[in-house]
């Protein structure tokens, strides 16, 4: 399992998504919601290639944020 998060995010959005996420749209980060904009599924994939095309977008977009405020969680 994968998730988007911000490097000044303290709730896990694994184990704590409720807090982690009052906390990241309080912050103006909307992490969610830019990763429904990059990532690009359908109700077509399987599970599996599901869980590849949002960890393939969590990759990218952590390679162009310039601020270096994201950051991968991988369980």
């Amino acid at each position: 399992m994968v998730a988007l998060t911000t490097v000044d995010n303290p709730f896990d959005p694994i184990d704590d998504f409720d807090n982690w996420y009052a906390f990241d749209l309080l912050q103006g980060h909307d992490s969610c919601g830019l990763l429904a904009r990059v990532a690009k599924t359908s109700d077509t994939l399987s599970d599996k290639e599901y869980e590849l095309e949002v960890e393939r977008a969590i990759d990218e977009i952590i390679k162009y944020d310039l601020e270096k405020k994201f950051v991968k969680v991988k369980r």
